[in-house]
């Protein structure tokens, strides 16, 4: 029996050799560069020519879909990243919070009223630390202790940004240096996610970061120097703080000493558990205050939490064409003519079933093969299942098809606004020019056209009748950035009103059949600006509100 014992202790003593207690820390970390970029996507990293990124992933641990906290905002993100906590905790909930204007206190805070940041707790747990920052975006400097950093410095480009930070590293090895470039963001807002002018600002900030990198090297510190790349959102369109994926998901990775090679990262991981991840590495005890966890496995000689719940495995999404542009959802409106549906299976060894009913397509829905046509207004949706049966997140697509000459469309009329920040009194705006439109919706390029000088703050009217088939509920929906409001037959149906980036609100109405006036309220108030409109009701899947059933009169 003893001698059992013994084997069993001698045994977990070996192990314990090889697998690191929780309270240890991974060897030979004796400096962390954060890298954080703006507005950077797992996307942008993906697409873009970065190949400094690219080593830095193959050469080190990432995880993909870092999940952001909400809304996928600048402030809150960066506040949550360096504070260890989300906006419940450290009460920095919007853009436009300030140290003397907002409303919800911080759970605990420090003498100058600000939550605990990774600055402060290093700087108390160890006084001649050097600890830097060095942003792009002034709006960073308001997030922390200007008492718990040496280096404290905001420049206008992200040239200068980065020169000054790489400056920096050499003159004074920082154990903590924390780096904000902006431009990726601006990049996101004025081109689009996605598009070619986005991926050029992703290939420009990876030019910066191999700068930095080997600014590192010549200090002499790149042995013992972790370097984490992070970001606070991604995007949608022309821009973000909505709650999809595209927004609230950013790519981490980890590079340098301590780091596993080639390694992807099983634990959730969420943006404030960066602040954990370095108070581990630095061997900083974090306040009980923070919910945020160290990205342990990251680390070599760390394993995946042992009670680690991944749930089931999802794939790849297949991708319907015509795809998603931007904004735009995928499908397409198609006048006096049929509409080609062409599906990408993107996963691996996958098989791809779909439903033309709107119905959600499981392992016994039609198998796709080759394109097909569609005919009239279909909403179209894909899922992939792999060889165990494991599933894609769904894919949908709306198709519009309507004919000319039968008096469809609604009337749109363009307002100027200033400082908008709610719904207007149109009565007491400047009115603009008015046009048919064939559904809700907006052409960037022609509003564009449309304003004057005073920048991109506007209100659009949406007036005509939707043909309604059967009685029943029917539920509408307005997706917006910025406010928007539905009303059907006079009454308002769905508010969603107010400030914010893409963000869609619901309302129901029992309707008869036959024809009801419908109309759309919208404004922007400055940055990117769309507009949605959605319904579903009896025998009718959410889609678009299809042109088919908008009529002018």
């Amino acid at each position: 029996m003893f001698a059992r014992v013994f084997c069993v202790l001698a045994a977990a003593m070996m192990l314990s050799a090889f697998h690191p207690q929780s309270d240890d820390k991974p060897a030979g970390i004796e400096h962390v560069i954060v890298i954080g970029v703006d507005g950077l996507s797992p996307d942008g990293i993906k697409k873009a020519e970065a190949p400094n990124i690219g080593n830095m992933v193959t050469n080190g641990a990432v995880k993909w879909n870092v999940r952001t906290v909400l809304t996928s905002a600048s402030s809150q993100n960066w506040a949550s990243m360096i504070m260890g906590a989300g906006p419940e905790q450290h009460g920095i909930i919007n853009n436009d919070w300030e140290m003397d204007d907002h409303t919800l206190p911080p759970i605990t805070q420090e003498a100058d009223g600000r939550f605990p940041t990774i600055f402060s707790i290093l700087h108390k747990a160890q006084p001649n630390a050097e600890i830097g920052a060095v942003y792009h975006w002034g709006g960073f400097g308001r997030l922390f202790q200007k008492n718990a950093v040496n280096y404290d410095r905001h420049f206008s480009t992200e040239d200068s940004t980065a020169t000054d930070f790489i400056q920096y590293i050499k003159t004074k090895k920082p154990k903590l240096g924390f780096v904000h470039l902006d431009h990726v963001d601006h990049a996101g807002h004025h081109g689009g996610h996605g598009s070619k002018e986005y991926y050029e600002s992703v290939s420009k900030a990876d030019a910066l970061i191999g700068k930095i990198l080997a600014g590192i090297k010549e200090a002499g510190m790149a042995e013992n120097t972790l370097v984490i790349l992070w970001a606070d959102h991604g995007g949608i369109g022309y821009g973000h703080g909505g709650a999809t994926p595209q927004e609230a998901e950013i790519a981490g990775v980890f590079y340098g000493a301590g780091v596993k090679k080639g390694y992807q990262i099983q634990q959730q991981v969420y943006t404030y558990d960066l602040a954990s991840t370095i108070a581990f590495v630095l061997g900083v005890e974090q306040p009980y205050a923070w919910i945020g966890r160290p990205v342990k496995p990251a680390f070599t000689g760390f394993d995946e939490p042992q009670n680690l719940w991944l749930g089931e495995k999802t794939v790849d999404a297949p991708v319907i064409h015509p795809e998603r542009k931007l904004y735009q959802q995928a499908g397409g409106l198609f006048v006096d003519k049929t509409a080609t549906v062409k599906i990408d299976t993107k996963a691996e060894k996958g098989t791809t079933h779909y439903t033309v009913d709107g119905s959600d397509p499981g392992a016994t829905a039609p198998v796709y093969t080759q394109p097909f046509t569609v005919s009239k207004t279909t909403v179209v949706k894909a899922r992939t299942f792999d060889a165990k049966d494991n599933s894609s997140m769904l894919s949908t697509a709306y198709f519009r098809l309507v004919k000319s000459g039968q008096g469809n469309g609604i009337t749109a009329t363009f307002y100027e606004g200033k400082d908008l920040n709610k719904i207007p009194d149109f009565t007491k705006l400047k009115k603009g020019k008015s046009w048919v439109a064939p559904e809700f919706g907006m052409v960037k390029e022609e509003v564009e056209k449309m304003l004057g000088a005073e920048g991109k703050s506007f209100a659009i009217q949406f007036e005509g009748f939707i043909q309604i088939d059967q009685d029943g509920k029917y539920q509408f929906a307005t997706q917006s950035d910025d406010g928007s409001k539905l009303f059907v037959d006079g009454k308002e149906v769905v508010n969603n009103d107010g400030n914010h980036g893409v963000e869609e609100k619901t309302g129901s109405v029992e309707l008869k059949a036959g024809k009801h006036p419908i109309k759309i309220q919208y404004y922007n108030n400055g940055g990117g600006f769309w507009l949605d409109a959605f319904y579903r009701g009896p025998g009718i899947a959410k889609q678009l509100i299809p042109a088919d059933k908008l009529f002018v009169k």
